[in-house]
């Protein structure tokens, strides 16, 4: 650490406002350093806010904190002349100690330069063979210095600045990874904002929903519905200040990677080579962050929640409450489309109709062009048509199946191989095993409820909202939706009649008209 002292220079630790040595040095976003004093007072004279040296305008006046960095070699500094003007002799009765040229033979004069090619200091004469011989013009001079051998790497004897190019590239990746986690958390901001949003649009549908249901009931359960918005409304501002707290903390380790990335770019210009190897192991490793790959706002209620708290009134309310769900699906049959279904899409063992409406499962493989977009291994089919944007519905008739899966499916998901039917995937779905056993198709699936078998379901897909829901259209009852998905392609409608299971499943999905 003694050694390490003697090459802070004065310059270096210098505010360009006052010319003294840094008092609370701070930094700008593009990188210089002022004293926060003399930066504040700068600003506060301007009409505009702007860096003093690079002249570069800043949109609004960034928020300034001491870099703990500068601020500690700027005490260290002080420190070393603090304790070199105690031991310092007067001037008035000694001069201070000048580096002696190593070529003079007998009278030394005063060296002007230290070589670290030769390991030497020369005067101005014996300077001159460094400015004329080709050889020895690429020797790295400096400013004289007695202690030029910790300089020179004593293992290898060479200058110290040829070993350091390794820990300088090692420093440029280490600040490379920086920026590139500061712009993970400016996209994690972004995803988190627009989360908000979603919310924010999905509470107001849901508002919507309620008013227009609570007005098909009675009087008596007025007090239920402000209960329930109240709680919506509680929901979306734990979600915003979930958010808030979130894009805080964001934030803060932003101001603290670009501190590091800061201190990372004024270290990688130094020419102090041995302060570099010296605080090297210290700033080789970004700062420690929190993961936030899995990070993300709670959704506020969804409008099923609101159906089961409503379930849950007093008993005679109960045949209004059945209303409700067929008020939606005949809002909902309104955006009705004509689906048929894709016979290059068709699994070799299904038998399609000629319509394209009807599909089964054979018990051997029909005659077809293997391709791309043919399912290989799971029963499936995709309909004709694919939807970017809008809404759309179609109903399908089950009765009389075993096991079958309905939904839909994004244009680029896998079909070939053993494939998991979930939104990560891109499938959205429902499916029946064993009968009774309704799922919907999350990771992991969730187990759906239901008094009775549906004989026809309906798909209703929203776009834009991010929406997929299925309905049982003959009891007009809902059974699962989707929310809060993100669609950037085609959607096509899926089917899987499933395997025969030896004539127990033979019964055809059927694309029924609206």
């Amino acid at each position: 650490m003694a050694s390490s002292r003697r090459f802070l220079s004065e310059d270096e630790l210098q505010c360009s406002i006052c010319l003294d040595v840094f008092t609370d040095p701070v930094s700008t976003p593009c990188g210089h350093n002022f004293c926060m004093v003399c930066l504040r007072k700068y600003w506060n004279s301007s009409s505009h806010c702007q860096c003093p040296v690079c002249k570069r305008k800043f949109p609004q006046r960034p928020e300034l904190s001491i870099n703990t960095f500068i601020s500690g070699l700027t005490a260290q500094f002080k420190k070393s002349v603090q304790v070199k003007s105690s031991r310092a002799p007067d001037k008035r009765t000694s001069k201070s100690k000048k580096v002696q040229c190593d070529s003079c033979s007998e009278d030394k004069l005063e060296a002007v330069k230290s070589c670290l090619d030769c390991g030497l200091s020369y005067c101005n004469s014996h300077l001159m063979p460094h400015k004329t011989a080709a050889k020895l013009k690429k020797h790295k001079l400096m400013d004289p210095v007695e202690n030029l051998e910790d300089y020179i790497c004593q293992k290898h004897e060479r200058p110290l600045e040829l070993f350091c190019k390794n820990v300088k590239n090692q420093l440029e990746k280490t600040q490379a990874e920086v920026q590139q986690m500061i712009q993970e958390r400016l996209k994690k901001i972004q995803e988190i904002k627009h989360s908000v949003e979603l919310n924010k649009k999905i509470r107001e549908k849901e508002e919507a929903d309620s008013v227009e249901i609570f007005r098909a009931l009675v009087r008596c359960i007025e007090r239920s519905q402000a209960e329930l918005l109240e709680v919506m409304e509680e929901k979306q501002k734990a979600a915003e200040r979930q958010a808030e707290e979130l894009i805080k903390e964001l934030e803060k380790e932003i101001t603290e990677l670009k501190r590091r990335d800061t201190e990372l770019e004024q270290i990688s210009h130094t020419e102090d080579h041995l302060h570099l190897l010296q605080i090297y192991p210290s700033l080789c490793r970004p700062p420690p962050t929190k993961n936030w790959t899995d990070v993300s706002v709670n959704t506020p209620l969804s409008v099923e929640s609101l159906r089961r708290a409503l379930s849950q009134l007093q008993e005679h309310l109960t045949q209004e409450m059945e209303k409700i769900p067929e008020i939606k699906l005949k809002r909902i049959q309104q955006y009705a489309v004509d689906v048929t279904l894709d016979p290059d899409t068709a699994h070799p063992f299904l038998i399609l109709s000629d319509d394209g409406k009807q599909v089964t499962c054979g018990v051997k493989r029909q005659k077809r062009l293997d391709n791309s977009q043919r399912f290989d291994y799971g029963v499936s089919v995709l309909g004709k048509e694919g939807f970017s944007s809008g809404r759309f519905y179609y109903e399908v008739q089950v009765s009389g199946k075993t096991k079958w899966d309905l939904g839909v499916t994004r244009e680029s998901s896998n079909r070939r191989g053993a494939i998991t039917a979930s939104p990560k995937n891109g499938y959205w779905t429902v499916f029946l095993r064993n009968k009774t056993e309704f799922k919907a198709g999350e990771s992991p699936p969730v187990i759906l409820s239901m008094k009775q078998a549906p004989q026809k379901v309906g798909v209703f897909v929203d776009y834009e909202e991010g929406l997929v829901s299925f309905y049982d259209v003959e009891v007009r009852s809902h059974i699962y939706s989707f929310t809060g998905q993100s669609f950037t392609e085609k959607l096509y409608p899926f089917f899987s009649p499933c395997l025969n299971d030896g004539g127990r499943n033979s019964a055809p999905l059927i694309i029924t008209p609206v």
